[in-house]
This record gives structure tokens, sequence and C-alpha cells, in this order.
């Protein structure tokens, strides 16, 4: 179905997931293992991948061990180095996509741009950017938050004569070599591309707003013994997997004890003085005020020792305006640049990267009003008052220490669950009960009381303006696992339509 056909739009589908990326395909392939084969996946661009195939930039690689970012049924044996970089990654999806025949259910350049559930017909009607139209029982918001780049506006911006362009939509056919380069950010795509792009420029301004804790990388290749071994022995991989999972874990108490963090972030002080050779200027400059983990710790071998080169300068002043030859930073200085690299991120508060969206629920509520205080979801799945919709790394189910892929998959079992427990109840769909839902992200709020992540010293990603904590799953993946195997049902109400009208 690589592309659609026109009889979708005429009939009704068990479910639409929507977003090909690690959560959409996990999704798909997790239908197709429990034998249901009526679904659609739609993503608004043109191949599978998500983040892996927007974020092409040099350096482009994973913070997650490889034998922990792929998924548990769709294990991969022979990952080249402990961790992945960007083109190993793009290549197991594909792999992936193809190994379980995901294109036929697969629909490119659909973009959805409204939903709205009719009560009557129990279902989610989905109208498309090319104005046509599907109709779905369920539906999966599998679109991730990192898919839309934070672009910053600074006075004269569009004055600049030079080449502008986000990390996330890097220009291969920019030559950079021998240009005067400014990068803005220091953020988790920053510290990857600046030291592959250092040797290449003229000059390097990389302006720094905040620093970041940058550990170092486990660079570790695979021999053919471990491929082979993970290959022939399936349960040595399963073994290392595990380790791995349980190593990453461990990550989680210093987060719950500050003081904890606060003793072991010394030795990673003493990693960026040794990094940039001594020097303790140099090292006072790139080094956080904040404890480590209250912004996303980041790793890589290479980040520090970029700043040792003649080439490469540290800028700490904020930027005041961009010229049509450069930037002009607050204390006055004009610095040229040929080319400006903006590695500031994404916007991750689904109240702004999908204030577009309208999405209509039961006696006409929107979702972006219900949400007007900040996002919630019930175990980041499902929202009262929006029946029949599921998401995939909802509210408060991102992590900062584990793989995000351990999340996805019990979700997705989450989600299967759910609509086992509809049909087993002769429901037309389910509705999380409001007071349940209040009551969960509550508790959520209260476990982040304490921790690095709410009380470290810092503004982050994790964060909404008014500090909030809107991202981040309070705890070990192991207990949300635990609690996410079944639904409750109990936490549901389920609806069985009286006189079933489809509109």
């Amino acid at each position: 179905m690589n592309g659609g056909s026109s009889s979708d739009a005429l009939r009704v589908l068990e479910m639409v997931i929507i977003g090909a990326g690690f959560g959409g395909l996990g999704m798909a392939i997790r239908m197709l293992q429990e034998g249901r084969k009526d679904f659609l996946l739609l993503e608004k661009a043109d191949d599978v991948g998500g983040t892996w195939r927007e974020n092409s930039y040099p350096g482009a690689a994973c913070d997650v061990q490889s034998h922990m970012y792929s998924f548990s049924f769709a294990p991969k044996t022979d990952w080249s180095k402990r961790y992945a970089e960007r083109p190993e990654i793009y290549n197991y999806i594909q792999e992936t996509t193809e190994k379980f025949g995901l294109r036929q259910y697969l629909k490119f350049n659909a973009e959805v741009v409204g939903a709205q559930f009719d009560e009557q017909g129990a279902l989610w009607t989905l109208n498309l950017k090319d104005g046509s139209v599907l109709k779905t029982r369920f539906v999966v918001l599998a679109s991730g938050p990192l898919h839309v780049p934070q672009i910053p506006n600074y006075k004269g911006m569009e004055k600049f004569k030079g080449k502008i362009f986000h990390s996330a939509q890097w220009d291969h056919s920019y030559d950079l070599t021998g240009k005067k380069v400014a990068s803005i950010g220091t953020g988790g795509s920053a510290i990857q591309y600046i030291p592959e792009i250092a040797p290449k420029v003229q000059q390097l301004d990389v302006y720094q707003r905040t620093p970041a804790w940058v550990i170092p990388r486990d660079e570790r290749k695979y021999g053919n013994f471990d491929k082979t071994l993970f290959e022939k022995v399936p349960f040595a991989r399963q073994i290392h997997r595990a380790r791995l999972y349980w190593s990453n874990e461990s990550r989680v108490m210093p987060i719950f004890h500050p003081k904890i963090m606060e003793t072991a972030q010394k030795a990673i002080e003493l990693f960026i003085r040794y990094q940039v050779k001594g020097d303790k200027a140099l090292a006072k400059k790139l080094t956080p005020n904040y404890v480590m983990g209250c912004k996303r710790i980041l790793i890589s071998n290479k980040y520090y020792p970029t700043f040792i080169r003649k080439n490469v300068d540290l800028i700490l002043d904020s930027i005041q305006e961009f010229t049509e030859t450069g930037i002009i930073t607050k204390d006055g200085t004009h610095r040229e640049a040929d080319c400006v690299v903006l590695g500031t991120g994404f916007i991750v508060d689904p109240r702004i990267y999908m204030k577009d969206f309208p999405c209509t629920g039961l006696n006409g509520r929107e979702l972006m009003n219900d949400w007007k205080d900040g996002a919630e979801a019930y175990y980041g799945i499902s929202v009262a008052g929006y029946p029949n919709l599921f998401q995939l790394v909802g509210p408060n189910t991102a992590l900062g220490h584990n793989s995000i892929i351990f999340m996805i998959e019990a979700q997705a079992n989450y989600i299967l669950d759910a609509i086992k427990t509809v049909e087993k109840k002769k429901a037309d769909y389910l509705d999380v009960k409001p007071d349940v839902q209040a009551e969960f992200n509550d508790n959520v709020q209260k476990k982040l009381k304490g921790t690095v992540w709410q009380n470290g010293g810092c503004v982050s990603w994790y964060q909404q303006a008014d500090g909030k904590n809107f991202t981040i799953w309070p705890g070990y993946t192991w207990r949300y696992w635990l609690e996410t195997r079944k639904i409750k049902p109990s936490a549901y109400n389920f609806v069985k339509v009286k006189a079933k009208q489809v509109a």
C-alpha cells in the first residue's frame, strides 16, 4: 500500500498510526505479530526513520548503547560498536521495515492536520493535508517530540547574507571547508557536529549559553567473535542486553539524590580539565554551574578537546544581533561568519508543536485547550476525553538514563491490551477516567520533587515555562514496564454505543 490507495477513505480501519519513526514502526510490528493487519501507518515525510531520517549532520550518533537502542523483537547481532552512529541506526530502521513487510501498510507524504472523534459512530476522522479523509476505530500518535526544530529569532537574522541552517536540516551541498562558521548552541547535536567540522573550517565560533555535562564515550567496537556469538547463541546477546539495561537503571539513584550526583560530578570536572590539557580558564567556561543530570547528560570524547584548537573560540557573551557579514555580541564585538549552524534543538512542548493540529474529543473538547496548563496523560498513553486515542512517548515518559525503545515497547503492549479489553467487553471505546488521570499526574509531579531533574539548578527542555516537568518519567523503567503490562479496567470507562451511526 506504499502511497496508499483510493479505497482507504471508503473503509473503516481498525487503527491508524501517525509517524513512522521507532515508535510508529514498533507499534506496526506488534500489530502484525498479533495478527492484526487492518491498519495504516502514516508518515508526513517520504521515508521512514523519524529523527534518524531528519538528523544527518556530521557525527550524528546515539547516546544509548546499540544493543539497547533496538527492538527486543527485532535484534541486530552485528552492531559495529558499543554506541552506534546515525548511518548504522538508519540502516537498522530500513532493514527492520523490510524484514516485517511494513511498506505495504505505509502511506508517505501523508501529514495529518486534524482529528475528530464521532461519539455516535465511535470512530475517529482524520484529515490529511492533501484533502483526503480517513476513518478509524483507534489512533496512535507516534510523531515523537524531536521533529520540529527550534529556530531562534535573533535581531537582524534576515540581513545575514551568508548561509544559515539548523542541525536537523543540514545542507550537505554546502562545503564548510575554509569557511568562517558560527555555531549556536551546545546541546546534544552540537557536541557531536562541532568536533567533526572544526578541522575543516577556517574559524569556528561556538556560542554557548549554558555549558553541558559531557561524559566519556565508550568507543569500543564489537569484534567478529562477539558478533558470531550473538548470532549463534541468542541467549548470550540477551545476557549482554540485560547487563546494559541494568547498568543504565543504576543511574537513577543519583538522580533522585542530588547530593550523590554532586559527588559523582567531581570526577567529570577532572575529566574536563584533563581533556583541555589543564587550561583552568577554559575548563571553567566549559563546566556547568548546575547539578549533573538537570539537563540531559551528553557523551563524547571529542567535544572538550575541540576547544584547544587554535581555530576554535568559545563565546560566552549573548548574541545581540546579526549583521550582513556576521554576529554582534552584547559586549559589542563583531565576529564575521560565512555560515551559521543552529544547534538549538527542538520544540518539545506538544502545546507548541501541536498547536496547528486540532484534535477534538468527546463533547467537542479540544486537546490544546485541555493541555493549556501543561500536557498530561495516563502513563503518557491515554488522555481523558479522547477515546481510543493513544500516544507513544507521551507526557512524562521520556528518559534521561535508559533506552526510549524500552518504553515504546511497553506502551505498544499496553495499547494492544487496551484494544483486546475493549473487544472482550464488547465495547465500542474506552476512555480513561479524569480523576484517575489527575491522581496519576499528581503522583508523577510529587515523585519529581527533590530530584536532579526538578531541583538541579537549571532550566531544561524537560520543563515548560512555569517549571513543570512534562517530559521525564520519574523513576525506574522496570517499574513503568511492571505497571503497564496490563491495563487496569477500573481506570477506564468502557462505552457501548446504543445505535451506532457512521458519519
